[in-house]
C-alpha cells in the first residue's frame, strides 16, 4: 500500500518518517513553511534513541493526477482542519476510474470524535485510529517524538464499528514501522475514553502544567458525566493505562521533555487556531442535548479562543481569569 499522510506535523510527520524508513511508500501533504522546509531539506524525525530525515515526496494537495488505487489516505490534520481536508481530497480521481471518497480508505489518526461523521458524508471506507503518540512539531521541518521504547500505541478499526482487512494490513505496516498498532471492532470506544484524557489539552495550552487541579478534576468530570447521559461507553484510566503498560512512556529527546500537548503547541506556534471546539466543545455538545452542565469546558472553549485571537502565549492565560469565566 501507498500512504498519503495529510497534515505532516508532530502525529502525521513522526507516522510518515517512520513508515517510509520501513520501506513503505509515503508522501507528505503540509503547508507553508513547513512544507517548503520538509522539500528543501527533508522531514527531521527526532526520538529518544536516534534522529532520522524522511527525503519524501511532499505536496499542497492533489495536483490533478489519478491516486494508485492502493492508497492509503492518513488525515492528521487537526480536527479544525478536517472538512477542509476531506474535500480537497474526496473528489481526487483513482487510477482505474472513480474517486478517493468512493474507492480509497481513509484513516482518521486525530483526537476528537467529530472527524469521524464528517468522513462518512463523503468517505465510504473511512478507518478511526485512536492515537496515543506524545510527539511535538514547533519548528518547520522537525517532528520530536518522546515515546519508548515504542513511538506510538495506534488502535484501529473501521467505522461506525467492526474492522477489515484494511485494518489488519495497515496495522501490519505500523507495527512493522515501529508502532504498537492493535486492531479493535470499538475502536470508537477507544476514542471516546481518549476525548476524556484530552479534555485537559486546553487547560494546559492556557495555564501551562501548574493548572490547578480543581479544574483539571471537573473538566474530566463534566465529560464523563456528558458521555453518560448520552449513553456512550468509553475506556477508563485503568484499562488505558494496562493496554499501555511500558510499551509507550515518556522519554526525553536531546536532554529535552516534551513541552506540552496538541493545543499547546497551536498556541506556541501561533497557528491561528485550535482544536478546542471539537475536544471540550464535544463534550458542551452533548452536555447540551442532555441536560448536563458543562461550566468549565465552556469556559476553556472562550478562553482558548480568545488566546488565539489575542496571541496570548501557551501557558499565559491568567488563571483569575479563567475562573471567572467558569463561575
Amino acid at each position: 500500500m501507498r500512504y498519503v499522510i495529510i497534515g505532516a506535523g508532530a502525529v502525521g510527520g513522526t507516522i510518515g518518517v517512520l513508515l517510509a524508513d520501513s520501506g513503505r511508500d509515503v508522501t507528505l501533504v503540509a503547508r507553508g513553511a513547513h512544507l517548503d522546509a520538509v522539500r528543501e531539506r527533508g522531514l527531521t524525525l527526532r526520538t529518544p534513541e536516534r534522529t532520522v530525515t524522511g527525503r519524501l515526496p511532499a505536496v499542497a494537495g492533489p495536483d490533478g493526477a489519478p491516486l494508485p488505487a492502493d492508497t492509503v489516505l492518513v488525515l492528521t490534520v487537526k480536527s479544525q482542519d478536517t472538512q477542509a481536508a476531506l474535500t480537497a481530497w474526496a473528489d481526487a480521481p483513482v487510477e482505474g476510474g472513480g474517486t478517493a471518497a468512493e474507492r480509497l480508505p481513509v484513516l482518521l489518526a486525530q483526537n476528537g470524535v467529530a472527524n469521524e461523521p464528517a468522513a462518512l458524508r463523503l468517505f465510504a471506507r473511512v478507518h478511526p485510529v485512536c492515537v496515543w503518540l506524545p510527539a511535538t512539531h514547533l519548528e518547520p521541518g522537525v517532528v520530536v517524538a518522546n515515546g519508548h521504547p515504542h513511538p506510538g500505541m495506534l488502535h484501529l478499526g473501521r467505522y461506525p464499528s467492526g474492522a477489515d482487512d484494511t485494518s489488519r494490513a495497515v496495522a501490519a505496516d505500523l507495527t512493522a514501522a515501529g508502532f504498537v498498532a492493535p486492531v479493535r471492532g470499538d475502536v470508537m470506544r477507544w476514542k471516546y475514553g481518549k476525548l476524556l484524557v484530552n479534555l485537559g489539552n486546553g487547560l494546559q495550552a492556557l495555564l501551562g502544567r501548574d493548572m490547578p487541579e480543581s479544574l483539571s478534576t471537573r473538566v474530566r468530570a463534566e465529560g464523563e458525566a456528558a458521555l453518560a447521559a448520552a449513553g456512550i461507553p468509553h475506556t477508563n484510566r485503568d484499562e488505558e493505562a494496562a493496554e499501555r503498560g511500558d510499551l509507550v512512556a515518556y522519554r526525553p529527546v536531546d536532554g529535552e521533555d516534551r513541552a506540552g500537548g496538541s493545543t499547546w503547541q497551536s498556541l506556541a506556534r501561533g497557528a491561528g487556531s485550535a482544536e478546542t471546539d471539537h475536544i471540550n466543545g464535544e463534550i458542551v455538545l452533548l452536555g447540551r442535548l442532555h441536560g448536563v452542565p458543562t461550566p468549565v469546558n465552556a469556559a476553556v472553549q472562550v478562553a482558548v479562543r480568545r488566546a488565539v485571537r489575542e496571541r496570548i502565549p501557551a501557558g499565559g492565560f491568567p488563571v483569575a481569569e479563567l475562573e471567572k469565566l467558569v463561575g
